[in-house]
């Protein structure tokens, strides 16, 4: 197709960690409400080692996701890790039944939620801890506070936020380096587009989560029709979208299904014109 637009395939975390962009999100993995065990154990297990025969070397997960289910069919199936894989968590998030997520990021749970997560995914330290969410009821320097000692003990490498406004971005920087960001964004779900913006300019990882929203009608009748010149389903061009829109955005598409891992992953080898991307920018906003 003329004019195609390009994009790098690959992206490097804080200065050190170079990973593909199309990485995995390992949230679906789990239970219905993201909660308990996965239906099929083995297929959840083929999802894993299926993405790393990709090539995929980002997988992102939380210690929420279960909880606790996802990290530890993560180390099941891919320990001893190839010496390339990034694993990044999360914590912050508590769970009390399915599809509830209460916050807490009070120092003394998030040591005890690390604690835990480095030892499901059998680590000595993690490669990106990220911050799942800012607590109302916690002071926020007190957390940053914990972020920065458990830097300086060298349990994490890099920390990363998310759902965080700039303000709140420049704050942590006074604690630490920032290497990533992970706000709910996507080809039709822009409210964090100063952020995304910010961390183009600073050179920080964006993550960004329900990455193929599609959350209005508009945009699914654009996606579907844009797609049919690829040879592409509508989820494959908003994943495209998000790989043309900045070269610091790292995908984590989910899903518990190998057929499903391997057409996101195909995805990044769309090269979308200059002309579908400007229409594909212009689509409606979704709220939801």
């Amino acid at each position: 197709m003329a004019n195609e637009a390009t994009f790098s395939k690959t992206y490097t975390i804080g200065g050190d960690l170079t990973v593909n962009r199309m990485g995995f999100g390992a949230m679906r993995i789990t239970g219905e409400g993201i909660w308990g065990p996965p239906k099929d154990h083995d297929e959840a297990i083929r999802v894993l080692k299926r993405s790393v025969e990709l090539g995929i070397n980002f997988i992102d997960t939380a210690d929420s996701y279960g909880p606790h289910v996802s990290e530890e069919l993560i180390a099941e199936a891919l320990y001893p890790y190839p010496e390339d894989l990034v694993i990044a968590t999360k914590g912050g998030l508590t769970r009390t039944g399915p599809n509830v997520w209460p916050i807490n990021a009070d120092p003394d749970y998030l040591q005890k939620a690390l604690e835990g997560s480095l030892k499901r995914l059998k680590l000595d330290r993690i490669d990106l801890y990220q911050l799942h969410r800012i607590d109302p009821e916690v002071p926020y320097e007190k957390t940053l506070e914990f972020l920065q000692r458990v830097q300086e003990d060298g349990l994490v490498k890099h920390i990363g936020l998310s759902e965080v406004t700039v303000e709140q971005i420049e704050e942590a920087l006074e604690y630490f380096d920032v290497v990533s960001v992970q706000n709910k964004y996507s080809v039709d779900f822009r409210k964090w587009e100063d952020e995304v913006e910010y961390c183009i300019d600073k050179n920080i990882a964006f993550i960004p989560w329900n990455p193929i929203n599609a959350g209005n009608v508009g945009a699914l009748e654009k996606l579907q029709e844009i797609g049919q010149k690829y040879d592409a389903s509508a989820h494959q061009i908003a994943l495209s979208w998000l790989l043309h829109r900045a070269p610091n955005i790292l995908l984590i598409p989910g899903t518990s299904k190998v057929n499903h891992l391997e057409e996101n992953y195909k995805a990044q080898s769309i090269s979308l014109s200059e002309e579908d991307l400007e229409e594909l920018d212009e689509i409606k906003q979704s709220d939801k």
